[in-house]
């Protein structure tokens, strides 16, 4: 009998992008990260591609890859995001993959997902094709191989789901124990009820449809993903070996696969560390000859299903009631009040299903008139998509338009496309899973549905935003303030909205206070600067221009112009347009700057008022990341302002509130809140110098230790810490500078002296991708009799030991030479 281990790893986050600008926006609840996507991979995404193993005295012996070793699957939108934002760990994943197939007889760890995590049993047959295909391609994109498996959105499924997956070349999923319904051997007669979670988990079943294609059901081991999720299971790592070891049963006199399945992010998110004890784990069984760690391919062309099964309809692995969580207020919830309810989501999921079917008439006949089939061309779009330069977007209209056509038209169609991109977005499953219909999750469905609707005014013209308001004042929530869905789309979709003339906004802002190139891009637009003239007098400054503004999504340009005036701090006023002719923008170009030279204020903000009407703008305009940007810089004066002052008050009076100590008096609160400051300050920002003198920092730690201030540990971590792997990098473009060994080994003797602990997790992932090339170069290069560079082998591994790395594991020894 043989022993398979396969684990299953589904790592998504709901949609974060803000519908117009293609980019998520600065969220304060991920502090002091930049939004959730960059925080959640910090804890969980990353760690599992350079997950930790210690030897018995907490020492590092090995970095690897738990992607490399489990199952796994990415939504889509999450690694879109990550492919810009987060390069290395995309990287990482990709490359794990491909380690994979090599490792697992050609089977890739990787499996497809449902492009943007709808229900698909809500779904209607022709959404289910394309969220496959969008899905397929998405991965075909980016692991270079078509997918053998896909994972299901909550793993909700029906017969007509898994008859599309098969029909696209699908050959397996995974569902949840419970979601078997009966079960036989295959060409068996009769069959077996395994309701209720009764099913053999330890061996594939092929799932029969009624349209006489099939496919192969894995259903994971419910006790013990429910155990690693929610038990504790990863404390230690051993323990959970352990419990993955109980799923096999000796009397099974048959190969058996032990598969689990939860949220990728269990993996140190929702555990801190999970990476570890899932790292421990696996080597603990493969060290010890416990099992074979598998996937769902390699088991499957070893061991193909010997059994049939049929599922249950329209069930899902987190909801007991089947798919209610996404209809109904069937009592599912993740916390919230208890007075809540959740009887929105059904009127909710209605508007929704009234939008996508009151527009799909009008798509399919204003789309039949510029691509030859509108539905299949949707289902092709994903290739725009995902690679939107002007070659792919020829290639597009090359393959589906019937004739060749104009600028004007090719926009049309690419607006039709987002229109439909969008009312399948909305159905994201997110905006149903929690609480409360002014959640985050279900505020950002609303404004994927809002953006289909302003495209839909703008193709068609029609009142259609009207009637889905009436629609949505029907979906009631449970807070007084964001009553029903009709104010939530009043408060934060229509203030979202984006038009070509709010980019020239933003842009025209922005130039006051950065250097734009002749051509930019501004989130998903791209800006080509036609003429801007900068005047400054003073602290004030003007700024006039004009611009072309297109978009990188459909095509849409418009020219605009453009007048800015800055007071300073945070006073500005400017006014935007489209562009009205040569004439008019010269006139008003000459008018103000007229008025500027001769420093009429109140004259520039009538001519203003005149030249661009009601379109006028301030900071308040800016999109959030350059809002905060801008303002920091607006504030950074009077910070470094304060912060002169607390050091002045400091040193001119220390010694008198020495003496004041000294004498038993109670020192005021007042000089000592000034002390931590003027302290802290001074640290910084002698860690913050080019050469950094132990003397200062000596001074400076017992002139803190004889006030008793608290150092500010969090911002002088970050500093040393990114100082640290700052030299550790320029270490790896040149592993044989003794200087920047030096360096970084006395950055470390200064970490120790101060009371922090430095994070040196990045700064070990640095150091193990110099050791494993240049350490075994060196020791062929001694074996050959080059001792030129035995100083660097001593120093590199003490080096490595300040790490916490067991250099004896990780560095073999030089007498095996």
């Amino acid at each position: 009998m043989s022993r398979h281990i396969c684990i299953h790893g589904h790592f998504y986050q709901p949609p974060r992008e803000n519908p117009w600008l293609e980019a998520v926006e600065i969220q304060d609840s991920a502090h002091p990260y930049h939004d959730w996507n960059e925080r959640i991979t910090a804890e969980c995404y990353a760690p599992n591609g350079v997950s930790r193993l210690f030897d018995g005295e907490g020492r590092i012996r090995d970095i690897v890859s738990n992607y490399a070793r489990i199952s796994f699957n990415f939504g889509p939108t999450l690694l879109a995001w990550m492919e810009e934002y987060s390069p290395a760990v995309y990287r990482a994943i990709l490359e794990a993959d491909r380690l994979s197939i090599d490792w697992r007889s050609g089977h890739g760890n990787a499996l497809a997902q449902v492009y943007n995590h709808l229900i698909m049993p809500l779904a209607n047959r022709r959404d289910k094709e394309t969220q496959v295909r969008w899905g397929i391609a998405d991965f075909e994109r980016r692991f270079g191989r078509f997918p053998e498996g896909m994972w299901l959105a909550e793993t909700a499924v029906d017969t007509e789901t898994l008859d599309v997956l098969a029909a696209e070349g699908i050959r397996f999923t995974i569902l949840a124990p419970h979601q078997a319904r009966r079960i036989r051997t295959r060409g068996g007669r009769r069959w077996h009820s395994v309701e209720g979670g009764q099913i053999d988990p330890t061996m594939p079943y092929l799932c029969r449809l009624p349209s006489g294609r099939s496919i192969v059901i894995f259903f994971y081991d419910g006790p013990i993903s429910r155990a690693v999720a929610f038990e504790k299971l990863l404390d230690q790592g051993e323990r959970f070996a352990e419990r993955l070891l109980s799923g096999f049963d000796d009397r099974r006199n048959r190969p058996q696969i032990l598969s689990i399945a939860t949220d990728g992010e269990t993996y140190g998110h929702h555990h801190m560390h999970g990476d570890m004890a899932l790292a421990y784990a696996l080597s603990y069984l493969e060290d010890n000859g416990l099992g074979r760690i598998t996937n769902y391919g390699e088991f499957l062309e070893i061991h193909p299903p010997g059994h049939e099964v049929e599922i249950v309809e329209k069930s899902s692995w987190s909801c007991i009631h089947g798919i209610e969580r996404w209809q109904g207020d069937c009592g599912c919830n993740s916390g919230g009040y208890p007075h809540w309810n959740q009887q929105w989501r059904g009127p909710l999921r209605h508007a929704f299903d009234w939008l996508r079917d009151e527009l799909a008439a009008p798509y399919e006949m204003a789309a039949g008139a510029l691509l030859q089939d509108p539905w299949q061309a949707r289902n092709y779009y994903i290739g725009i998509m995902l690679d939107r330069s002007p070659e792919q977007v020829d290639g597009f209209f090359h393959r589906h338009a019937p004739r060749p056509l104009a600028h004007e038209e090719r926009t049309r169609a690419l607006k039709l496309l987002e229109m439909q991109r969008h009312l399948l977005l909305m159905y994201t499953s997110c905006g149903w899973f929690f609480d409360e219909l002014s959640g985050i999750e279900t505020v950002q469905v609303i404004q994927y549905a809002g953006r289909a609707v302003q495209l839909a005014r703008e193709l068609f013209g029609n009142g259609i935003e009207t009637t889905f308001l009436q629609r949505l004042a029907a979906v009631r929530g449970n807070t007084p303030e964001y009553r029903d869905g009709a104010r939530i789309y009043e408060a934060f979709v229509k203030p979202a909205m984006i038009d070509l003339v709010k980019v020239g906004a933003h842009y025209a802002v922005s130039s006051l206070f950065q250097e734009y190139g002749e051509e930019t891009r501004v989130f998903s637009y791209r800006v080509q600067s036609e003429d801007s003239r900068l005047i400054q007098a003073g602290q004030t400054r003007l700024a006039i221009g004009r611009a072309l503004i297109s978009s990188a999504t459909t095509g849409e340009r418009d020219r605009i112009t453009y007048c800015v005036l800055y007071f300073g701090n945070h006073a500005l006023n400017g006014g935007v347009r489209s562009f009205r002719g040569e004439e008019a923008y010269g006139a008003m170009a000459a008018e103000i700057t007229r008025a500027f030279e001769a420093s009429l204020f109140v004259e520039i903000i009538r001519l203003m008022d005149a030249h661009f009407g009601m379109h006028n703008y301030s900071l308040r305009d800016l999109f959030r990341d350059e809002q905060r940007r801008i303002l920091g810089m607006v504030i950074g004066g009077v910070l470094a302002e304060f912060e002169d002052r607390y050091t002045a008050l400091y040193d001119n009076y220390r010694l008198l509130m020495g003496f004041v100590r000294q004498t038993g008096m109670p020192v005021p609160y007042r000089f000592m809140t000034t002390a931590q400051v003027a302290l802290n300050l001074k640290l910084d920002r002698t860690f913050a110098k080019p050469c950094i003198a132990d003397s200062e920092i000596d001074v400076l730690l017992r002139e803190i230790a004889d006030w008793g201030v608290e150092i500010e540990r969090v911002d002088l971590e970050f500093r040393i810490r990114r100082r640290l792997e700052t030299t550790m990098l320029m270490l790896r473009e040149a592993p044989l500078d003794e200087g920047l060994l030096a360096d970084a080994d006395r950055l470390l003797d200064l970490a120790d002296r101060v009371p922090i602990a430095l994070n040196l997790w990045l700064a070990q992932n640095i150091y193990l991708e110099i050791a494993r090339p240049y350490w075994h170069k060196l020791m062929e290069k001694s074996r050959e009799g080059d001792t030129h560079n035995d100083w660097w082998f001593e120093k590199f591994r003490r080096l490595g030991e300040r790490l916490n790395f067991n250099t004896r594991a990780v560095l073999p020894p030089l007498s095996e030479e």
